[in-house]
């Protein structure tokens, strides 16, 4: 061996079957990125790919406490990891869906209608465009499904029309952590500057409203306690005086 060479051993744990009740273990050997050894638990054995690894195999193959080391290997690898390793695999978050449109430079009527996913695991997903309930075949085009780099995925999908009146147009988004597809309905009455308007008025409206119950609402219990009080001292006072208010 020099300083150049490289070697490495690698473990990998395969689950299978609905519930991870299977599990296969596989240790491998690597020198210069060429495979030397491998054990498989499902063969419960090891295989050489060299002419020394080769001859090693039958050695090891033969030495007991080498087979008790593996099966050791696999169920702390594998085995008693599995219910951790099927609960990570059963985790999904929904997906965060907008819908927005983006006129082109030239300024032709046609737009581009971007559908954007954001913040969804795992990252299997389906996206699809309905026009008048008719799924949308031609000019439409999609975008890797891209890492955010926190476990979470995004992805975007496009299509190019021209608007025309009375044509319903909408994404739909279908993903593992959704019980039914999310249909995202385009309407373009609305830009989103009036739209994020009507929001905030709308918002300051119940604030206001709130607000006055909350007075009314403080109002009156603050009258009830003062009467309450003033009841009380009227009880306690000797008879034929009076409380002046």
């Amino acid at each position: 061996l020099t300083d150049e060479d490289f070697y490495q051993v690698r473990a990998c744990c395969t689950f299978k079957g609905p519930h991870f009740e299977k599990t296969e273990y596989i240790l491998t050997s690597i020198f210069n990125k060429n495979l030397m050894m491998e054990y498989n638990s499902t063969r419960g054995n090891w295989t050489g790919f060299t002419a020394y690894s080769i001859e090693a195999a039958k050695w090891w193959n033969r030495d007991p406490f080498d087979a008790l080391t593996r099966k050791i290997e696999r169920k702390l690898l594998c085995t008693d990891t599995s219910d951790l390793i099927q609960s990570i695999y059963n985790l999904t978050t929904i997906p965060t869906v907008r819908l927005k449109s983006v006129k082109r430079p030239n300024g032709e009527h046609a737009s581009t209608l971007v559908c954007s996913a954001y913040n969804f695991y795992p990252k299997q997903i389906r996206m699809m465009w309905m026009r008048n309930g008719q799924e949308v075949t031609t000019d439409v085009s999609y975008s890797d499904v891209m890492p955010d780099g926190d476990w979470y995925y995004q992805t975007h999908s496009y299509l190019e029309y021209i608007p025309t009146s009375a044509e319903k147009i909408a994404c739909m988004v279908e993903h593992l952590g959704l019980s039914e597809p999310m249909f995202v309905v385009w309407d373009p009455s609305l830009p989103v500057e009036q739209r994020t308007q009507i929001a905030v008025g709308l918002c300051g409206l119940v604030t206001g409203f709130v607000i006055a119950i909350s007075g009314i609402i403080y109002y009156n219990k603050k009258s009830a306690a003062y009467i309450t009080v003033l009841t009380g001292a009227l009880h306690f006072l000797p008879t034929g005086q009076r409380i002046h208010l």
